[in-house]
């Protein structure tokens, strides 16, 4: 079933597709390929942070459960040399850089849906080359599943240039109804993150996270963490495995995270509040109201040597696969 959410200011309809399986159901709209809302059955509260209308999807929500790309994450002051040639890309963020593939990114485009069943919907998006600076006409598919108790994303891509591709689902998870992470834990299968300067660009290093604030081999508490960096899985997009586990200790749920790719970008909404930032009922959300675990390639990976490609090429084709499994666990 799909329902009109809303208007784009130039007056192009938004949609709202409904997803049911097994435990979940979900809202995805065709804006950003958004999961706008996440339920599991017997759970009185969402398990995203959404809003119930469009306009905050058009200023500080932006991001909040979009398909992020063509390239997710930040490309230090907007450059990058491919195959020989030097492109100037969008510049979205303070500081100068690129941030999820620009202003125009996946984030703010209308997708097209081009199949509906009642358990997963079919977007498609075509970005043209140029579009933001980037080579290539880049054309997407994204399959977004509910199979049982997992919300699934399955992602392929073809170009007819060298070009970035790496997209991430963006989505803020928040597994109990207390408006932050204080009663949330986490485990993340990494024996590597990368350290990153004042504006949250990769300094080059890559560092072991035993003995730092970023070991989360064993599961730590998040009352009183702040984060908004990678995590290295592995060095190239292999088998989907487990990496995350999120706990809410107030509430028994837990959230398992499986993927292909190499990085995980951690990020607890430090930049919350926001005037416009609401969800059901109005209610605000406050500094640390939800986690986003970004599955991708890490950040500013076409300038960093020894950081895994996030090059596409013609006749390759680019496929990522992200899923979150929820269950209740005493």
């Amino acid at each position: 079933m799909a329902e009109i959410f809303g208007h784009l200011p130039d007056g192009r309809a938004v949609e709202r597709v409904c997803l049911r399986a097994g435990g979940l159901s979900a809202h995805v709209l065709t804006l950003g390929a958004i999961v706008q809302d996440l339920r599991l059955a017997g759970v009185a509260h969402p398990l995203v942070l959404g809003a119930e209308d469009l306009a905050p999807y058009l200023g500080s929500m932006q991001y909040f459960g979009a398909m992020v790309g063509r390239c997710a994450n930040r490309i230090a002051n907007g450059q990058m040399v491919l195959g020989g040639q030097r492109y100037q890309l969008a510049r979205n963020m303070p500081g100068g850089h690129c941030l999820h593939g620009g202003a125009r990114g996946s984030a703010a485009q209308l997708w097209s849906v081009t199949a509906h069943e009642a358990d997963q919907v079919t977007l498609a998006l075509t970005l043209p080359d140029g579009e933001m600076g980037f080579p290539g006409t880049l054309t997407l598919r994204l399959r977004i599943a509910l199979q049982d108790t997992a919300l699934a994303f399955d992602i392929h891509a073809t170009t007819d240039k060298p070009t970035l591709c790496n997209f991430s689902h963006h989505g803020f998870f928040t597994l109990d109804d207390s408006a932050s992470l204080a009663h949330h834990s986490l485990q993340i299968a990494a024996e590597r993150y990368l350290p990153v300067d004042d504006d949250q660009i990769p300094t080059g290093e890559i560092v072991p996270v035993a003995g730092t604030a970023f070991d989360f081999r064993a599961e730590r508490s998040l009352s009183e963490v702040a984060l908004d960096h990678n995590f290295c899985l592995s060095q190239a997009r292999g088998p989907l495995r487990d990496i995350a586990c999120l706990r809410s200790a107030r509430s028994g749920l837990v959230m398992q995270m499986q993927t292909t790719e190499p990085g995980l970008q951690v990020y607890t909404a430090n930049h919350l509040p926001k005037p416009d930032a609401r969800g059901p009922g109005g209610r605000p959300f406050g500094r640390h109201a939800g986690i986003a675990l970004e599955a991708q390639v890490w950040p500013d990976a076409v300038n960093q040597t020894g950081f895994p490609s996030a090059i596409l090429r013609p006749g390759e084709k680019y496929h990522q696969q992200t899923r979150y499994i929820f269950c209740a666990r005493g």
